[in-house]
């Protein structure tokens, strides 16, 4: 017996909810993207911590360095890494500007070769002096470069999170075919990031939160690992220090300042 018009429309009305549903959550998932991304952090953030590399059987390498972060006009966000000791990489610095169209420069400095050189935007995959740390990690990435859903829910560190996928839009546009971040959905901080690459059915890195303080008012990530899932490799980062609101001069942020550390030492903590 073919369908009736009554049974018609109770199956377009179903479909009508499902589908009303599925949009709600997709833009509760955006929305929750959005409110990590907007997180108030400060107009400027000055950093003094440790980077510390740790692999099997070797003692771990620990690294002093110092970070500035600052927003500008516009949407954009300048940031400049310089590590301080010890001697074999001391000087050498990372100068990245995220601008408001999702795009980044960034420069690296080797006191080595005395050179700034530009980082190509196909190197996004590359490791960033030998951490587990992409080129790509290290760039402010906007909500709306990447399709987002929730998950569910589920408990990480101690925190029932929102588990939120989110997948480039553009695949060449990114050194992973998706992440999955674990939400505290009461600060929008991230507790767990997991990073597929090419292996879309299981992670090739992993970010954990191990701690945050309340500083000025703002959150400070303070003890953070990114590791390696299939070499079991662990880059630490430990803030010490965090000064946020500082009034940083934008002439910092540029080659000159990042090949001149004369020019940038002075607003050290």
């Amino acid at each position: 017996m073919p369908p009736t018009p009554f049974l018609n429309f109770i199956r377009f009305l179903l479909l009508a909810l499902l589908l009303g549903a599925a949009g709600v959550r997709a833009d509760e998932a955006s929305d929750l993207a959005q409110r990590v991304h907007d997180r108030p952090n400060g107009r400027d953030l000055t950093t003094l911590g440790r980077m510390v590399l740790t692999e099997k059987d070797r003692a771990p390498r620990i690294r002093e360095i110092v970070t500035y972060r600052l927003d500008q006009s516009g949407g954009e966000t300048a940031n400049l890494i310089r590590f301080l000791d010890p001697e074999d990489i001391a000087g050498t610095g990372l100068l990245s500007l995220d601008k408001a169209d999702g795009t980044t420069d960034q420069w690296l400095y080797l006191p080595a070769l005395d050179r700034v050189r530009r980082i190509s935007s196909d190197r996004k995959g590359g490791r960033f002096v030998g951490s587990d740390l992409y080129f790509e990690d290290l760039q402010e990435r906007k909500p709306s470069k990447d399709r987002h859903r929730l998950l569910g829910r589920q408990t990480e560190n101690g925190i029932l999170c929102e588990v939120l996928e989110s997948v480039p839009t553009d695949p060449r546009d990114s050194a992973y075919s998706k992440r999955i971040s674990w939400i505290d959905p009461a600060t929008a901080i991230p507790q767990r990031v997991d990073y597929f690459e090419k292996n879309a059915a299981s992670p090739g890195k992993r970010w954990l939160l191990r701690s945050k303080k309340r500083n000025q008012g703002y959150w400070t990530l303070t003890d953070s690992r990114m590791i390696d899932l299939s070499s079991g490799h662990q880059t630490r980062m430990v803030v010490d220090v965090a000064l946020y609101d500082q009034k940083l001069p934008a002439k910092l942020f540029t080659s000159q300042a990042l090949a001149d550390e004369s020019l940038e030492s002075e607003y050290r903590p």
